[in-house]
């Protein structure tokens, strides 16, 4: 099944061999150890360490639960009447269809499936960058997609990635796409990661944006025996990432905007958070305005959102 897919999900592994996810998990364990598989994202890939990259059909079928819950919790960051950028992913994907209902939003995306998920949307303006298409991913990269980011400025990035850890920060398989996600992080003044337990401790080939630039990491709530996704999350807060964790509980599918209160973890920080040259966030934020952005409510965004346009 790998071989004729590229990648296969435990799940789907389960329900064709007719057993648990417990004892895939542990086959797939010892044929990785044999260097026939890699295990990534809730599954399995053909083996290729840092050069090879799942396409999104493969993709699209991996942790669809993890990156429902990770999408309900970022939707929750974004207020109405901000600018913000989203990259290419299937996360980022889950994402945008929560951003449809999001009143006066603006969209910048270098991805045909996050403008496809909100392209019905008749209160959000999409904006969408040039470039060459990447067919893998349905992303536009290359210089021109880059040079179309020059001069923006928004709120936010939410970016996705192949693998993320507190040494390198969040990387990628493919070169033109790493290039076109740093234009994206320079385009913000905030950058918030998406990315589900798996991808936790996984460094890939082109580091896309290192963790000192990271101001917040979405993820879901690891299991018991992943002590490697757990290390890295400690090491992540250390390090002054703002972790927010999907709980078990968390609500998925929803097509809007989080409203009120959803299950979640903040990770303890053991210290502030390190400011960036000039002032405290990449783009002068303090850091009260990046903390208080999952717990206020409708008039606080809107004090926080003028704040911003002052």
């Amino acid at each position: 099944m790998v071989r004729a897919n590229g990648a296969v999900s435990l799940r789907e592994l389960a329900r064709v061999v007719q057993t648990s996810e417990v004892t895939v998990r542990r086959d797939v364990r010892a044929l990785e150890a044999e260097g026939l598989l890699d295990r990534r994202h809730g599954g399995a890939v053909l083996p290729g360490g840092f050069t090879r990259e799942s396409g999104f059909p493969q993709k699209s079928h991996l942790s669809t639960a993890e990156k429902t819950a990770i999408a309900d919790l970022a939707a929750g960051l974004v207020g109405e009447g901000e600018a913000v950028v989203v990259g290419a992913g299937t996360t980022t994907q889950e994402l945008a269809r929560r951003l449809a209902r999001v009143p006066g939003l603006t969209v910048v995306t270098n991805s045909l499936l996050v403008a496809q998920a909100l392209a019905h949307a008749n209160r959000v303006e999409v904006v969408m960058t040039g470039g060459t298409l990447r067919g893998s991913n349905y992303a536009l990269v290359g210089s021109g997609a880059e040079q179309s980011l020059q001069g923006l400025r928004v709120s936010r990035a939410f970016l996705s990635g192949s693998g993320l850890t507190a040494e390198r920060g969040l990387s990628t398989s493919n070169m033109l796409s790493a290039s076109v996600d740093r234009a994206l992080v320079q385009a913000a003044a905030e950058v918030v990661v998406l990315a589900d337990h798996t991808k936790l401790g996984s460094d890939t080939m082109f580091q896309t944006v290192p963790t000192e630039l990271i101001t917040r990491l979405v993820t879901d709530e690891p299991p018991a025996h992943d002590e490697r996704a757990a290390t890295e999350l400690q090491a992540l807060a250390d390090q002054g990432v703002e972790i927010t964790v999907a709980g078990p509980d968390s609500e998925g599918g929803g097509e809007g905007p989080v409203q009120g209160h959803r299950p979640r973890r903040e990770m303890p920080l053991p210290g502030q958070r390190r400011t960036h040259p000039g002032g405290g966030g990449p783009a002068g934020l303090g850091p009260q305005l990046r903390s208080a952005s999952l717990a206020e409510g409708p008039g606080e965004r809107a004090r926080v959102a003028d704040l911003r346009r002052r």
